[in-house]
């Protein structure tokens, strides 16, 4: 078995948001405390659950980006691209109805528009 690295250049946007969001999951699987204070959400009174459950999204993010990584087959690319895009969706219901209109949201939200698009765009043709 041989890791694939891709040569096409929208495959290589595709495959570069990937490789971000499994980075971005490793940080927030391993330094969750350091993950939460980016966000500024901590758990009440240091209870170990939020560190779990933060943990756990963290792994989540990293297994299904890992494994786009790995199959590199543009279905999968594109199943990724879809979770983010509702991930994305999610944010705006938080924006628009948690008066949630902060600089950071609306910062997130432009990154994870910009990790969904790279692997539909690249699975549509349309790069």
């Amino acid at each position: 078995m041989e890791f694939y690295l891709p040569t096409e250049f929208g495959e290589q946007l595709a495959f570069g948001s990937a490789a971000a969001m499994v980075l971005i999951g490793a940080f927030v699987m391993f330094a969750p405390g350091l993950a939460m204070g980016f966000f500024g959400v901590q758990p009440r009174d240091g209870r170990p659950e939020g560190y779990g459950a933060t943990r756990s999204a963290g792994g989540l993010i990293v297994g299904f980006a890992g494994t786009a990584l790995l199959v590199a087959q543009p279905m999968v690319y594109l199943a990724l691209g879809f979770a983010v895009v509702l991930a994305a969706f999610g944010r705006v219901l938080s924006i628009m109805s948690d008066r949630g209109a902060t600089a950071l949201n609306f910062l997130l939200l432009i990154v994870e528009i910009a990790l969904a698009a790279l692997p539909i765009i690249y699975v549509f043709g349309l790069v």
